[in-house]
């Protein structure tokens, strides 16, 4: 059914329609009841209803509006400033927590981002109050707005800020064109928002780096290192001596190494010959392997390549196999017992192993 039309009489706000007015808006409303089939009350009820309708949309957009001014009003703004003992709390807690980091490159140098919502998520968690017991620096958490107030602590202390994905356009000219620059796959080149917002999608970049003295102690162990080899003429003869003795025995295993690497690849093509398809002296020696495993068989024949990737294949098909035939025993076995509760606990089971991997995916989905 169509809806009431208004009529095509134009008044000012607070001004009382003339008597021809309401005569011309009476005749309006008759002739839209009859297009309309129905009758002139029923009309009228009709326009009385989407009056209320309309007065009521306006009211609740009035009290959302409202609302979103108070929330605006009881968050603080961001104004950058030195970093606060509070500020420096929060980062070290948040630094300790799984953000899923993500690496970005800012300026042509590497760092970590974070999204908004897993920090937030973090501070309204009961790990934060547990971490409130013992350190009394950190804020106090109750509702959403003190934890944006909290996390806003960060950029306010340039310790975090907001940073996002720079959109790189064709620039071409008549004639030549630029060349893009090279792009990392997965990695973002980022730049700072001037506005630091705290929406759940948004994504911050890490200026603080945590405790040095990591970083401290080994550049301190560097420099003793340079120190003490460019004052090697004053060592003890005894300790120049030793370290005479030291490069000579490695000097020697660097030799051997390579004696038995051309020992092994003579051997091997003598025996492609006498006994194909080959014999290997130490097969794993240049193998993606730990060091002591390079060493181990003490030897081996030489594997054809298709033939060992066929047995690859025909092994994962007997793995899937034989997972299967696991799963049917499994129901099998618990179909001679109870059947009611086998049937619900195998489908759960099979459910649940299907929403995991789902659900970490979406995860993953989302930091992509």
């Amino acid at each position: 059914m169509a809806t009431p039309t208004p009529p095509p009489i134009n008044l000012e706000p607070g001004q009382q329609p003339s008597q021809e007015q309401i005569q011309q808006i009476q005749a309006h409303f008759r002739n839209e009841a009859a297009e309309m089939g129905i009758s002139y009350e029923d009309y009228i009820e009709k326009v009385k209803e989407q009056a209320r309708i309309q007065q009521q949309a306006q009211m609740e957009a009035q009290q959302q509006q409202q609302q979103q001014q108070q929330q605006q009003q009881n968050q603080e703004p961001i104004q950058p400033g030195p970093p606060k003992p509070e500020a420096l709390a929060v980062a070290k807690f948040l630094k300790a927590q799984d953000l899923k980091l993500r690496t970005c490159i800012f300026q042509e140098k590497r760092n970590e981002m974070f999204r908004v919502k897993r920090a937030i998520r973090i501070l309204e968690s009961p790990v934060y109050e547990a971490a409130r017991a013992k350190n009394t620096l950190l804020p106090p958490v109750r509702n959403r707005a003190e934890a944006e107030n909290v996390f806003k602590l960060l950029p306010l202390s340039m310790l975090a800020l907001r940073v996002q994905k720079i959109v790189e356009e064709d620039h071409e000219h008549e004639g030549h064109s630029h060349a893009k620059k090279k792009r990392i796959k997965g990695l973002w080149n980022v730049q700072i928002v001037q506005q630091q917002d705290c929406g759940d999608d948004m994504h911050y970049m890490w200026l603080y780096e945590g405790s040095q003295w990591k970083q401290k102690a080994y550049a301190a162990g560097a420099l003793a290192a340079v120190i003490t080899l460019v004052m090697f003429p004053l060592w003890p003869l005894v300790m120049r001596q030793g370290v005479w003795y030291l490069s000579m025995g490695m000097l020697g295993l660097v030799g051997l190494f390579f004696i038995m690497a051309i020992f092994r690849l003579i051997l091997f093509c003598i025996t492609v010959f006498t006994h194909p398809p080959g014999l290997w002296l130490f097969p794993n020696l240049f193998e993606d392997v730990g060091f002591f495993d390079s060493f181990v068989p003490l030897w081996g024949w030489q594997e054809d390549k298709k033939a060992k990737r066929k047995a690859k294949k025909e092994k994962k098909a007997l793995t899937q196999q034989g997972d299967g035939h696991d799963g049917h025993d499994h129901d099998h076995d618990h179909d001679h017992g109870d059947t009611s509760t086998t049937g619900a606990d195998t489908a759960s089971g099979t459910a649940q192993r299907r929403i995991t991997p789902a659900i970490a995916s979406v995860e993953d989905a989302e930091d992509e």
